[in-house]
């Protein structure tokens, strides 16, 4: 029997059946503190594919580190086939700085395939997708929502591309959505690399939040069972498959004043459906917000402080409300069956 290879990786050589932390540089602060990309390497005994999970490409999205830690923590990895390559911090720099973007206020998802000669974002971006990304065979990369807003569970898959879209229904998180893709994004990157990759947006930025955390963590899990890295045990099956939304909407604030939100992310609504409403901080003048058309909210703003034209409700269109109320109430109820964690295990 032919020994599997040891994996390669900056300065390190993973054995088979081992893993390791290995650090790669990135830069120097101007304090002279070096600064590294972190990489967990869990190289598995038998051949098998090739997955990166990466989190915090935005500085602010603790969800997702969150997700990666309990991933590594479980007990399905002790037998994986093929490698998995984990980054909990991508952004290094946004993330001691709680902030989504780096020290010159670029926004590392727009900074893909980056260059080794260009901005602090370019050399960061274009050392994650040389080093990681183009590794693999398939990418998971989490993100939550930004400062002040909040995502319902989802995976935001390419259009038109059905091997991505098989991915995003063995994650089986509540809904898939359909985005295009955007210059510089780490999603473009990957495709034009020829890596298969699917999003997960949950939560909120700064904050945790349970059930997106058990959501993404069974998604991973549920994939790389899919892709036979490892057994099914332990792994529940979704009780109801995604709902596919091809469209959404965001509503905008109608005047400046004070948000109150009456509808919740996750809640289906109707066509003409109140979901809240904006006034003035006397009270005098309020104007409300009025769902389009059915779908469901997936995302929302959670500051009530708004400036009129600003974002408030991310409404998806849903092909049937009562369908898809079946299957997010089976979704929230399987997640809540999940054993609780300690609190020692969250914080």
């Amino acid at each position: 029997m032919v020994r599997r290879a040891p994996f390669e990786i900056g300065p390190e050589a993973i054995a088979p059946g081992m893993r390791r932390t290995v650090d790669l540089p990135v830069s120097t602060l101007s304090d002279h503190t070096p600064v590294t990309m972190s990489v967990h390497v869990v190289h598995g005994r038998s051949e098998g594919p090739t997955v990166f999970v990466s989190a915090g490409v935005h500085g602010d999205e603790v969800i997702g580190i969150e997700i990666v830690r309990r991933l590594l923590r479980t007990q399905n990895l002790n037998g994986l086939r093929g490698t998995l390559l984990v980054v909990p911090i991508v952004n290094t720099f946004g993330f001691l700085n709680r902030s989504r973007y780096l020290p010159d206020r670029r926004d590392l998802n727009r900074c893909f395939p980056g260059s080794g000669t260009g901005s602090m974002a370019s050399r960061l971006a274009h050392l994650f997708l040389s080093d990681v990304v183009m590794r693999s065979d398939v990418g998971i990369d989490l993100h939550s929502a930004a400062i002040h807003r909040t995502n319902y569970p989802q995976t935001r898959i390419s259009p038109g591309d059905p091997r991505v879209r098989e991915l995003a229904e063995a994650f089986g998180a509540p809904i898939i959505m359909e985005s295009a893709l955007r210059d510089g994004s780490l999603r473009a990157a990957a495709q034009a690399a020829g890596v298969d990759m699917v999003v997960y947006e949950a939560g909120e930025g700064l904050r945790f939040d349970e059930y997106s955390v058990r959501a993404g963590l069974a998604g991973i899990l549920r994939v790389m069972r899919s892709m036979g890295m490892v057994t099914g045990r332990g792994i529940a099956r979704p009780k109801a498959p995604s709902q596919f939304c091809p469209s959404s909407k965001w509503l905008r604030a109608p005047i400046g004043g004070l948000f109150r939100s009456f509808r919740a992310d996750g809640d289906l609504v109707r066509r003409r459906d109140v979901l809240g409403s904006v006034s003035d901080p006397f009270g005098d003048v309020e104007e409300e917000i009025l769902a389009p058309f059915d779908g469901i909210i997936v995302g929302r703003a959670v500051l009530p402080v708004v400036n009129e034209g600003d974002a408030v409700f991310h409404l998806a269109r849903v092909a049937s409300v009562e369908r898809v109320e079946t299957a997010v109430e089976d979704h929230s109820a399987q997640l809540a069956d999940d054993p609780m964690f300690d609190e020692d295990e969250i914080i």
